[in-house]
């Protein structure tokens, strides 16, 4: 408490607050669009317990990697180094570095298995299965609660220690991370029934969602091999795409309107 007690009177604290909770409810977006995709593929019954399910687990880790700081921290520093570098940038920077810790290997393998699922999925609506399960209205689920459960887990690893580490380097203060954290995961739990409905409700959402989890794969990866990308352009792409998607969803419920306006026009009468 006493500690608490003097972040509450500083302006910097919630500023501190307010820039972290923002940055941790951008980074859950990640986190929800495959929670969302992943859950969508259960039995209706099971999806909305999924779902609470993951974001619950995801707010479990986040709170446990924050009681061990020291332990993340430590993560970053390099346990395997193939004394290479990349050509430097204009900062002098190395372009890439293949001195890797254990966090790098963690962003790397979660990438790979993010793009790993992301063009499975793809390919899935691209070519889908054969005619038998098109023409059957009750063809089996192609995901069972465990499996989706475990590969919801394996990202929630992931994103979670993404997540504490931008936590620690932009504040000091436990209370302040916990606080962030807690709110972040709150607005992803409220978010996600809507979010998840969404997308099964627009299968263009759904190619455009699964576009994104392979971007995000691909910078995940580029971080485990030391290229920084700055997040602002990731999001920008996003937001533009998505932009782009919102202009052709109402293209596309202005012709239907229209269609529908004309079928209910009587026929002309004839002479």
């Amino acid at each position: 408490m006493d500690a608490i007690l003097p972040l509450l009177s500083s302006p910097a604290a919630w500023a501190a607050l307010v820039t972290l909770i923002v940055m941790e409810v951008v980074l859950g977006i990640d986190n929800l669009i495959f929670i969302s995709i992943l859950t969508n593929k259960l039995p209706e019954h099971q999806r909305a317990r999924a779902r609470r399910i993951g974001i619950g687990l995801a707010l479990v880790m986040r709170l446990v990697l924050l009681g061990t700081i020291a332990f993340i921290v430590a993560l970053t520093t390099p346990i395997i180094d193939f004394g290479f570098q990349g050509a430097p940038d204009s900062h002098g920077n190395p372009s890439f570095d293949t001195a890797f810790s254990w966090r790098d290997i963690i962003l790397i393998a979660g990438g790979l298995f993010l793009m790993w699922k992301a063009t499975k999925e793809i390919h899935h609506a691209v070519d889908p299965a054969p005619t038998d399960d098109l023409l059957n209205k009750q063809a089996p689920i192609a995901l069972n609660f465990g499996s989706a459960i475990f590969q919801i887990i394996l990202l929630d690893l992931v994103f979670s220690i993404d997540s504490i580490l931008t936590a620690v380097g932009m504040t000091e203060h436990v209370p302040i991370m916990v606080t962030a954290v807690i709110v972040a995961v709150t607005v992803m739990l409220l978010a996600a029934d809507p979010v998840a409905n969404f997308i099964h409700n627009n299968p263009t959402v759904v190619m455009l969602a699964l576009g994104f989890l392979l971007m995000i794969g691909t910078v995940l990866i580029a971080e485990g091999f030391g290229v920084h990308v700055p997040k602002g352009y990731i999001y920008a792409a996003m937001a533009f795409s998505a932009l782009v998607e919102g202009l052709n969803m109402a293209s596309r419920n202005a012709q239907k309107r229209k269609l529908a306006q004309t079928a209910q026009q009587p026929p002309p009468a004839a002479h």
